[in-house]
């Protein structure tokens, strides 16, 4: 098995590399890159709104429009400043050297180093995922269980189309939904619709503090969890009817075994094979899709959030640094994931695969 651990962990370092050099190659094509930002912003013009040429459009010196009637000389000052005078190889290669020594670099546009800026916000994003997560599981497999177990019952009918009603929902829509009903919108005033903390957080006592965070993160996570818990709990579902069908199960209750030594002694542990299959799945659309949209629509200064404001104002340091930290831990999600698989199946053997 350590064998098979590390030598996952080393084939990361090719994967990282190839994902890291395709997006570069991609980014230089983009129209729009920061040298244009910068002149757009010189100008007076709506950064969003400069168009033609890309990053390596900008360090050719190639004229256009955007840089008509500029002094060439700041127009050289500023492919300096963010190390677009270098020919495209050379930035690449600077960038993987950098990131060998997890140097990220500073950011274009906010003036502060990549790493810290991912430190501060990597919190808000870990904690709306580690939650959602959470509290899907904690609903989804109970009750994919019991619908399981009542199989065609009304129980069974009225729950399936709630999790399909909620499944078909969009996180966004259902994010809106609440500010509107609980956040003071149009109807009740239950819950902060912005932030994650009270302007007074800092003088609440311990417990205040806690009460404070959790008030604030009921909108936002709940609005994860209302996509999310849907396909768990049909996986659950089935995962349990197909194991329920099985012989030993039958020996089990012709044994005199309660149903619920049944369930949970025999049949949960080889139904959640496939449970814990999508675990890395799951975490990975939570953290990496799910955040973006509700950390804007909330207001909540995530990683996320961040990273979308970094595409669209094309500050390269940030939008690589945070797809290097994603694709890493999505790669380490997935081995947490087989290795699962292992503690739950003692007859799953992965040192036994070949690289």
């Amino acid at each position: 098995m350590l064998a098979y651990v590390i030598r996952r962990l080393l084939l990361i370092i090719p994967t990282l590399l190839a994902i890291l050099i395709v997006n570069f190659l991609i980014v230089q094509a983009a129209p729009g890159g920061p040298v244009e930002q910068a002149i757009a912003r010189i100008q007076g013009f709506s950064p969003n709104g400069v168009g033609g040429g890309g990053g390596e459009v900008a360090a050719s010196g190639t004229a256009s429009r955007s840089t008509r009637g500029l002094d060439p000389a700041l127009i050289e000052q500023i492919k300096q400043h963010y190390g677009f005078d270098k020919p495209m190889h050379e930035r690449l290669w600077l960038m993987l050297k950098n990131y060998a020594q997890l140097d990220f670099g500073t950011s274009f546009f906010r003036g502060a180093p990549v790493t810290e800026l991912i430190a501060q916000k990597l919190p808000v994003s870990l904690s709306l995922g580690l939650w959602a997560t959470l509290i899907t599981y904690l609903i989804s497999i109970p009750l994919g269980i019991r619908k399981a177990v009542r199989h065609g019952s009304a129980f069974d009918v009225w729950s399936s189309t709630l999790v399909i009603i909620g499944y078909a929902t969009p996180a966004f829509l259902f994010a809106i939904l609440l500010i509107v009903v609980f956040a003071g919108g149009s109807y009740l005033s239950w819950f902060p619709a912005q932030g994650l903390f009270s302007d007074n957080f800092d003088s609440l006592s311990t417990w205040g503090k806690v009460k404070d965070y959790l008030w604030h993160l009921v909108l936002p996570v709940s609005s994860l969890v209302i996509g999310g818990f849907a396909t768990l709990t049909i996986l659950t579902k089935n995962s349990f009817l197909n194991e329920i069908s099985r012989q030993y199960v039958v020996t089990a209750r012709a044994k005199g075994l309660t149903e619920h030594r049944v369930l949970y002694g025999h049949v949960f542990r080889n139904a959640m094979l496939l449970v814990i299959a999508g675990i890395p799945q799951a975490l990975i659309e939570v953290f990496f899709a799910g955040s973006l949209l509700i950390e804007t629509i909330f207001g909540l200064d995530g990683l996320g959030r961040m990273s979308y404001e970094a595409a669209v104002s094309r500050d390269y340091p940030i939008v690589f640094g945070t797809l290097f930290l994603f694709t890493l831990f999505g790669l380490l999600i997935k081995l947490i994931g087989d290795l699962c698989y292992t503690l739950v199946d003692a007859r799953i053997d992965f040192s036994a695969r070949s690289a």
